[in-house]
């Protein structure tokens, strides 16, 4: 608090920088305005042909332009999660992500998911504790809606189902595809976009 009480107010009159104003004032050209006044049908049609399983319209055009970073925790540095995982027998982290997971009474509770070959983790990073493993033979489907919305749910109907909050949901689900894509799986995990 006292490196803020240091500060001091400096006031500046508005007639200090108006003495030089023999420079005309520039109108933004086109360059410099990111979104022009007929930008919106050229921008409808560029997204049109970015959609994500053939239904669900990308409208983050990052998701589109760059490659994944999959691990956005940085598990191979915490030794806490390295250890859950060594445990386990994973070594291979497709997709680490902070994640907000949905209770059944209505409660968000922040967490840590973690893609793996074989499972899916879901970390308490306040104790850095195991909650969660799913295995990937156990989860059926992945569904997520066609709004712009940040849910995401995973369906494993041994068990009960998950619903989290994220804003990377189209990289888990391609972790989660690319995990069982494999010829050693011999299964493939669907993902079903719907409003329902």
């Amino acid at each position: 608090m006292d490196r803020f009480r240091t500060l001091k107010r400096i006031q500046v009159e508005p007639d200090q920088f108006s003495q030089d104003n023999d420079v005309a004032e520039e109108t933004p050209t086109a360059e410099f305005r990111p979104y022009a006044a007929g930008d919106e049908e050229e921008n409808a049609a560029e997204y049109e042909g970015m959609r994500f399983m053939g239904m669900k319209v990308v409208r983050r055009r990052a998701l589109t332009e760059k490659d994944c970073g999959g691990d956005y925790v940085g598990v191979d540095f915490d030794q806490y999660l390295s250890k859950i995982l060594s445990k386990q027998g994973d070594k291979n982290v497709l997709f680490a992500d902070y994640i907000l997971k949905l209770t059944g009474s209505g409660k968000m509770k922040k967490r840590i998911l973690i893609v793996t070959d074989f499972a899916i983790y879901l970390v308490d990073p306040d104790t850095d504790s195991l909650k969660r493993r799913i295995a990937l033979a156990a989860i059926d489907c992945v569904y997520m809606s066609n709004l712009d919305d940040n849910f995401l749910a995973i369906i494993a109907p041994s068990e009960y189902d998950c619903l989290m909050a994220t804003s990377r949901k189209k990289e888990i689900a391609d972790a989660l595809m690319e995990a069982t894509k494999g010829a050693s799986a011999g299964y493939q995990i669907e993902v079903i976009i719907s409003n329902q």
